[in-house]
């Protein structure tokens, strides 16, 4: 699957005595300072959901069969070459023969089949553990090739294993990677000082180390807004992936920065926790739904760069339909549902928000747009470790404004025990015809089935998609411009 991302590019240089005016940074020709919203809890991707482990360990300590492109297209890594039988039930991968693990151990088609196992274990802290179990058996016929038999076609699965979660690792240090990770990547790990940065270092025995320009990297956590622009204008980082855009048009106003602005396949929502009791009723979800100005909200978390979005799918992915229209900013509408579904009084909820400026500034509108349709809200800000133990981890929540940022998501409305709660038979049984499909049309036509049926089921308030906004110093190249999947490929950067 692939899909088409707009995008902006912007240089703006100022006049020549202002550039003078600017201080010179000096750097070195082989490091770069990377700036980071949120720092992980961890460093392993198959052991949490947080994104930002992904943004530091994928392709770059961590290695999967298949690289994703920027242009959301797949190309080989760990395996060189792929095929899939007509029904694509069963895919063939060989693997590459030069590819080891930073403790010298070497990655063979037995440890492809050791860490896929591993994923689809019960005791598998996985997110993605179902593409796993889907695999009805994964063989090993000699240490290059690897054979996956599906239970079901699944056209998306190189793509699936190109992401985060289907990372290959190392059986005897697997257990360590959260804090002592080991792979096959062009990267080790340096030092961690939590709380402030991360440090990579090229590994001079990856097999191409050769072609690494970039020998030392730093990832610096900076979540305010503010504190990220002063960053950049300081020298003290070389590039923001995925900033506030709150200081954009203070950085366009200086010669010495790009900036670029790129879609994504991230979706922003306002999560309903379906297990409480007035959530449970569609009237009330629809109503709170209609209270909300997606424009608006828009505006104020992400500076306006976004695009609304009616369900859990984004513009240019294949089969995607436009359902804004469906639960419509309406404030009246919203106060006549609420008063039918509840009228014996009104509707307190939590929305928890957490340290991300898109949500907590997005959120402020969120509460006050839902307080005008008469629903007592109440605002809970928490940490992002507290957001991942207690409102993803353990479901404490009633509302939470939070951005999915994984492609081929989908499924996880008919995953059993997902944190937002939500259940119902008639998408799982649409969701199982699609993952059962292999024929392009059908599938097309069942993925527009299961957005309309998210969207008049109101499974939650569909906000927008978000288009990132990355700034860099100028003569840096090799940044993605086009963001399927949240990743910081350091191999493909260097200083001009």
């Amino acid at each position: 699957m692939t899909v088409s991302i707009r995008r902006r590019h912007f240089t703006l240089a100022l006049p020549a005595l202002a550039a003078l005016a600017q201080p010179a940074l000096a750097r070195s020709p082989h490091s770069l300072t990377l700036g980071m919203t949120l720092e992980p809890p961890g460093l392993d991707p198959t052991a949490g959901a947080a994104s930002a482990i992904a943004e530091i360990m994928l392709y770059n300590v961590f290695e999967t069969l298949t690289k994703i492109r920027p242009d959301a297209s797949v190309g080989p890594l760990l395996a060189q070459s792929w095929h899939s039988s007509p029904d694509l039930k069963q895919w063939t991968f060989q693997l590459r023969d030069n590819a080891r693990f930073s403790n010298g151990a070497p990655l063979t088609a037995q440890t492809v089949q050791w860490a896929f196992t591993r994923a689809a274990s019960e005791g598998s802290t996985n997110k993605d553990r179902r593409t796993f179990t889907a695999m009805r058996q994964i063989a090993a016929p000699d240490e290059r090739t690897v054979r996956i038999e599906l239970e079901q076609p699944d056209a998306d699965l190189p793509f699936k294993l190109g992401q985060a979660t289907a990372i290959i690792v190392e059986p005897g240090s697997a257990a360590g990677n959260a804090t002592r990770p080991v792979g096959s990547g062009p990267y080790v790990l340096d030092k961690w000082q939590r709380g402030a940065s991360l440090t990579l270092k090229a590994w001079p025995q990856w097999r191409e180390a050769g072609a690494i320009a970039i020998g030392r990297a730093v990832f610096r956590f900076i979540s305010d807004p503010a504190a990220q622009v002063a960053a950049l204008l300081a020298g003290d980082v070389d590039a923001f992936v995925r900033m506030s855009e709150r200081g954009a048009a203070r950085l366009k106003a200086d010669g010495r920065f790009a900036l670029l602005q790129s879609g994504s396949r991230a979706k922003t929502i306002v999560a309903f926790n379906h297990r409480h009791a007035a959530l449970r009723d569609v009237r009330v979800r629809r109503a709170l739904c209609a209270a909300i100005d997606r424009q608006a909200v828009l505006q104020a978390g992400q500076n306006g760069l976004g695009t609304p979005i009616g369900s859990y799918y984004t513009p240019g992915s294949p089969g995607y339909v436009d359902l804004t229209g469906v639960n419509a900013y309406d404030p009246d509408k919203a106060r006549q549902l609420l008063k039918e579904a509840l009228p014996d009084g009104p509707l307190s909820l939590t929305l928890t928000l957490p340290p991300t400026p898109y949500a907590r500034q997005g959120g402020e509108v969120v509460a006050a747009q839902l307080a005008q349709a008469g629903v007592r809200v109440k605002v809970q800000n928490v940490e992002w470790a507290q957001w991942l133990s207690h409102v993803y981890g353990q479901a404490q929540f009633d509302l939470t404004l939070i951005s999915h940022v994984e492609p081929l998501d989908l499924g996880n409305w008919s995953k059993p025990g997902y944190y937002w709660g939500y259940e119902n038979p008639a998408f799982d049984a649409l969701y199982e015809r699609l993952r059962a499909s292999a024929d392009e049309g059908e599938r097309l036509k069942l993925l527009e089935q299961a957005q309309r049926l998210l969207a008049e089921d109101a499974a939650a308030i569909f906000l927008y998609q978000p288009h990132w906004l990355t700034a860099a110093r100028k003569g840096l190249q090799g940044l993605w411009e086009q963001m399927p999947i949240s990743v910081n490929d350091l191999a493909t950067l260097r200083w001009q």
